[in-house]
């Protein structure tokens, strides 16, 4: 017991023993490991004060100047060329039309347009020659935006030639700049026009009068004595239409006013069907003719009037019974004046009557009148035209009006008065 005593008591000092060196050993190791490495001592740095360094003389260098630039040296004939303007454009004036031709290098400077760029107007081109490199505009002389412009002695209709250019495809850019060019036709406002060769012959003065005035055709309905304008344009089935006609100088050359055609429509154009031509070949008043109406021509009392009569009728399809009348009407000098094939006023009963007593100028009615018989050489024949319309006319059915009849019967032998109405209806 003794002995295992003794054995612990060394063991445990043994420990305690080992404890002591540990802790020693690892204080010694702190202070090595704490001690800085000596640096070798120099001499102490001087007391410098900072502070901005000041410049005492300005600075003397410059960019250098450029050299100077000569003035250039032309040669003492030298002359700057201005392009001439591009000839591009042709123009054909016609009677009632005009022909362009404008080049597809309109701008003159080797680059070909796009026809559809170049318009005349609002009129694109209506033919293109692919050999010449031409674009062809043809219009008639109201079309297209054109202007009438008038001058005391010549009338112009202006047009006007427009090239827009638009970017190149894939591109907002353009080569060439858009382009107005203005053309026009100038035609005299007095002059001598016909088919014929021209002959100098002389001309009575009651023509050249008259070629001087102004002239007013007038198509009237007139009332039943024929003294005023009908103030009613609506008649009835079974109504006589009286119609004058007039020409009214404003100087002192007599006129003699005729009647060439008459055309009733629905509405006022006279190329629209249905139509009904009841006046034709320079003067024939066909409705008697082809309807056995009492349609006719009135006495003629004075050279700048002409009066006619016409049976109302109506359209078939139309159940509204409008119509407009529209005449091609003619006046010559009175003293120049022929009732002839191309000149007559004929109505048909029992035959066909001339308005003035000569009635071999009718001969033609029913097949073709021709321009009647020639003008002497020595006399020229002035004319004017004028086509005029009245409407719309107003047409309505026949009305029976409503009443009473007296009915004469017998009941029981007694004699009785039997009232029978006929009620309002339209006659078909």
């Amino acid at each position: 017991m003794k002995l295992f005593v003794a054995f612990v008591s060394c063991l445990f000092c043994a420990a305690s023993a080992a404890v002591t060196k540990l802790n020693w050993f690892q204080r010694a190791v702190g202070k090595v490991g704490d001690r800085k490495p000596d640096r070798p001592k120099g001499p102490a740095p001087a007391d410098v004060s900072q502070g901005k360094q000041s410049v005492c003389d300005p600075v003397s260098w410059r960019f250098p100047d450029p050299p100077p630039e000569e003035a250039p040296r032309f040669p003492p004939d030298l002359e700057l060329k201005v392009p001439p303007a591009a000839e591009s454009v042709a123009v054909i004036c016609g009677a009632n039309s005009i022909r362009v031709e404008a080049k597809k290098d309109l701008p003159g400077i080797g680059k070909l347009v796009r026809p559809e760029a170049v318009t005349l107007g609002d009129c694109p081109a209506t033919g293109e020659d692919e050999e010449a490199q031409v674009l062809v505009f043809e219009s008639e002389l109201h079309r297209c935006g054109s202007q009438l412009l008038m001058s005391e002695d010549s009338f112009t209709y202006a047009f006007t030639l427009h090239y827009n250019p638009s970017p190149l495809e894939g591109s907002p850019i353009i080569r060439t700049a858009g382009a107005a060019v203005r053309i026009g036709c100038r035609y005299q406002r007095k002059q001598v026009v016909s088919s014929a060769s021209l002959k100098h012959n002389w001309m009575p003065f009651s023509a050249t009068k008259a070629s001087e005035e102004s002239l007013h055709f007038s198509l009237r309905l007139m009332t039943d004595d024929w003294r005023s304008p009908r103030p009613s344009s609506q008649f009835q089935l079974g109504d006589v239409m009286r119609f004058e006609v007039a020409v009214k100088p404003f100087h002192h050359a007599p006129l003699r006013v005729m009647v060439d055609r008459c055309v009733a429509t629905v509405v006022p154009n006279v190329d629209t069907v249905p139509r009904y031509t009841f006046l034709g070949h320079n003067g024939c008043l066909f409705d008697s003719r082809l309807t056995g109406s009492s349609s006719r021509f009135l006495q003629r009392s004075q050279d700048n009037k002409l009066q006619f009569e016409l049976d109302s009728f109506r359209f078939q399809q139309d159940d509204r019974g409008v119509i407009y009348i529209t005449c091609s009407l003619r006046a010559t000098p009175a003293a120049d004046a022929t009732v002839d094939g191309a000149s007559k006023a004929c109505s048909f009963s029992n035959g066909w009557r001339e308005a003035s007593g000569r009635h071999g100028a009718c001969a033609c009615c029913d097949t073709h009148c021709g321009t009647g018989s020639p003008v002497p050489p020595a006399r020229t024949r002035a004319r004017w035209d004028q086509e005029t319309a009245v409407g719309p006319v107003v047409v309505e059915e026949k009305r029976l009006r409503g009443g009473q009849l007296a009915q004469k019967s017998h009941n029981n032998g007694h004699r009785t008065n039997q009232a029978v109405e006929i009620l309002p209806t339209w006659l078909s």
